[in-house]
């Protein structure tokens, strides 16, 4: 298992670190794990969201249609 060092962080931010993990009932080491984990994996599905947006504009071709001439449209069919 790997490991990181923090070094120099903020006295009060520790604290709030120490007080979420109460809360959670974890240890402080348990708590930052945690946060860490949450915030790699939330980064990985934003890149799978990306990737997954791009292949979609990729297949689809681009727009020919404005959306402001589908609104007209709309419109003036009423």
């Amino acid at each position: 298992m790997s490991q990181i060092l923090v070094r120099d962080l903020d006295p009060g931010t520790v604290e709030r670190l120490k007080s979420i993990a109460a809360k959670n009932q974890r240890s402080l080491q348990a708590e930052v794990k945690k946060i860490l984990s949450d915030a790699a994996e939330q980064e990985r599905k934003r890149e799978d969201f990306v990737r997954l947006a791009r292949e979609v504009r990729e297949r689809s071709g681009p727009q020919t249609t404005r959306g402001v001439d589908l609104i007209r449209e709309d419109r003036d069919s009423r």
